[in-house]
This record gives C-alpha cells, sequence and structure tokens, in this order.
C-alpha cells in the first residue's frame, strides 16, 4: 500500500517514524520517483529526502495508513 504525503514539519515526521517503529511490518518513504529509498524507522536516514515535495510511505500494513491518515497532508 502507498499513501502518498506532504509532511510540513520534523513533528510531522518525527509522529510518522513513531508510528512506524511500533509497526513490525516495514515501512519505506520514497521520493515521489523513487529515486530516494530510505526506512521510515531510521529518523536519521529520513534527512536524505527533500520533504518540500509530496513522498511516498510504502507498508503492507494497512493498519500503519490509518494510523498516519492525520499526519501531514495525504495527496491524491
Amino acid at each position: 500500500m502507498v499513501t502518498k504525503k506532504l509532511i510540513s514539519s520534523i513533528t510531522e515526521l518525527q509522529s510518522i517514524q513513531n508510528m512506524a517503529i511500533r509497526y513490525q511490518e516495514d515501512v519505506g518513504i520514497h521520493s515521489e520517483d523513487s529515486s530516494v529509498i530510505v526506512d521510515a524507522k531510521s529518523f536519521i536516514g529520513l534527512f536524505a529526502l527533500d520533504f518540500s515535495k509530496p513522498v511516498l510511505v510504502v507498508s503492507e500494513s494497512e493498519a500503519f495508513h490509518k494510523a498516519i491518515r492525520d499526519i501531514g497532508e495525504t495527496v491524491e
């Protein structure tokens, strides 16, 4: 499953990272073109992404995607 998000603050980014570590499933955050892919559970790794643009949050956990529904802006 993929959710496209626009993250506008460090607090939102921390919230997604904190949520990711609560789930056993892998959670990745990708640039829109997937040229950069990082583990959402690695806070330092997240700084490799350009958050001025939407990112793709990727996980097979439907519960995780529901949990981050209100974090940042979901982009269609």
